[in-house]
């Protein structure tokens, strides 16, 4: 199995990768903001203990967050593999991934991280904020702000995986398909 973290700052084009990386590898993509509007959506006992929470101004405990990765991977037992998206944003998550894997006699093969100035991210995203309705894409400072709690708080999951061998950078700057293509080759190596 290939199951990789797609990793790297907002606006670093996870999102439109992880998409193209499903449809030529035949990969599970699993996005925690995914899981969570299903699991809240359907009411199911995970979903509402994540509301709970956020109904409170609460961050969601990792075990929901990692109860809800866990229905999905065992939801699709068949698949040749996972795209993490989304998560992990820490190293207790990196750990609490890394244990749920162990029991399925799994590993993540590869962190990827796509490497973006911050000047294009903020560019990204507020054009993508034009016509997303997103509220966070829509003000600079806002936008900054997220790429400072990546900074700070995300990032070290990058060395997490590193001190395994497993994390690579990729440039995230260019044309779609030639990101696309640097991904691939990167895949292709494992």
């Amino acid at each position: 199995m290939i199951n990789l973290i797609l990793f790297g700052p907002p606006g670093s084009g996870k999102g439109t990768q992880a998409a193209k990386l499903v449809d030529k590898y035949q990969l599970l993509h699993i996005s925690t903001g995914d899981l969570f509007r299903y699991e809240i959506g359907n009411s199911t006992p995970l979903g509402l203990e994540a509301k709970s929470f956020m109904d409170r101004g609460m961050l969601v405990p990792d075990s929901v967050t990692i109860g809800m990765l866990r229905n999905k991977v065992e939801a699709n037992p068949d698949v040749a593999g996972y795209i993490f998206d989304g998560f992990p944003r820490t190293i207790p998550q990196s750990e609490a991934l890394n244990a749920l894997m162990d029991e399925k006699d799994e590993r993540i093969s590869k962190l990827i991280m796509l490497e973006v100035p911050d000047e294009e991210l903020v560019d990204r995203l507020s054009n993508r904020g034009k016509t997303s309705g997103r509220a966070d894409d829509a003000s600079e400072d806002v936008i900054r702000k997220r790429i400072a709690v990546y900074k700070a708080e995300t990032s070290p999951v990058f060395d997490f995986y590193d001190e395994y061998g497993r994390s690579i950078k990729i440039n995230g700057v260019g044309e779609i398909e030639e990101i696309f293509e640097r991904l691939c080759a990167e895949i292709d190596s494992l």
